[in-house]
């Protein structure tokens, strides 16, 4: 592993933070109190919990807010046994489509705030540096990149707020997403985000959608109540496939949203379509047993050394051929 380095220099308009073990701070009714503090902090609570904290760490952002977050050992009550499967389509136009239909839209926070972040970085350029005036328009510009996060994270929670309902920012963090709730298998698309994000046209739209936290969520959540979340092959035309009969189309271009199958003349919605397609080859992957069991997302490059072809159906049964 090699010798340790010397610690890289941070600065301290970044992120900071300190963790607190079980002797350096007092919790009694409520109260929080750290080592070396004679009274207790004030907290603006976001969500109350049971039990004795083990850690305590306090962190603060960029845009200069304080947090405070407790390690608390609880017991996780399980969902039942979901009824349904369902596939998921990530999109641009849409965050998330699924094959019953759904389409989550797309806030897109980011072009919403875009005029007023760039003014406050032309202004934050203009400032010399080591100046207040340059601290304050930092802090203007790291609230305003805040904020966009905030929405962000909030509306990938409500994406799956149970049943359709709107919750409230305390409900948010504790609400088991809808997915998860009525389906016992999820299934989904690989993404390699970061690859993604080289396209510099598209990097802000991808940016925006926010696909690498909706799939951390719906992963720990399958992981809590005994889901499966199984992603298929990256490569898998899901999109350019007709659900109906199979036929792959040689091209199809972002800007078209609906296509009629030359085969069997069915018109497709291209998200829908997609989504139907992921559910067909989720269901698949886990009949052959190609999956890597119960809450655990399926990654296709774990089965780099094999060449594996597409799983194709035919009269209803699995074909899946794998050479080595």
């Amino acid at each position: 592993a090699g010798r340790t380095k010397y610690p890289r220099f941070k600065k301290k308009s970044k992120k900071q933070s300190a963790t607190y073990a079980r002797n350096a701070f007092t919790w009694s009714d409520g109260k929080l109190t750290l080592a070396k503090m004679k009274r207790p902090l004030k907290i603006k609570w976001s969500r109350y919990f049971e039990g004795e904290p083990k850690t305590v760490t306090i962190s603060r952002e960029p845009s200069g807010r304080y947090f405070v977050s407790f390690l608390v050992e609880e017991k996780l009550e399980r969902l039942p046994p979901g009824k349904g499967e369902i596939g998921i389509d990530l999109g641009v136009k849409d965050v998330l489509v699924t094959s019953k239909g759904f389409a989550s839209g797309n806030p897109k926070y980011y072009k919403k705030y875009h005029n007023k972040l760039a003014k406050l970085q032309r202004g934050l350029a203009k400032k010399q540096k080591g100046s207040n005036n340059r601290h304050k328009a930092r802090l203007k510009l790291a609230k305003l990149h805040a904020k966009i996060a905030d929405c962000r994270r909030d509306f990938t929670h409500k994406l799956t707020a149970r049943d359709g309902e709107v919750a409230s920012p305390c409900q948010i963090a504790v609400l088991t997403t809808q997915l998860v709730r009525q389906n016992q298998a999820i299934y989904t698309e690989t993404l390699a985000v970061k690859n993604m994000m080289a396209n510099h046209k598209l990097a802000k739209a991808i940016a925006d959608c926010n696909w690498g936290e909706l799939l951390r969520q719906l992963e720990y959540k399958c992981q809590w109540h005994d889901r499966k979340l199984v992603g298929i092959d990256r490569w898998f035309p899901s999109s350019k496939r007709c659900h109906n009969c199979g036929h792959i189309l040689d091209k199809l271009p972002l800007d078209i949203r609906e296509w009629q199958c030359p085969s069997c003349l069915k018109v497709n919605s291209r998200d829908i379509n997609a989504a139907l397609n992921i559910l067909a080859v989720g269901q698949t992957v886990v009949a052959c047993g190609l999956g890597n069991g119960s809450g655990c997302f399926f990654d296709s490059s774990s089965h780099s050394r094999l060449k594996q072809e597409s799983p194709s159906f035919r009269d209803g049964e699995c074909q899946n051929s794998v050479t080595r």
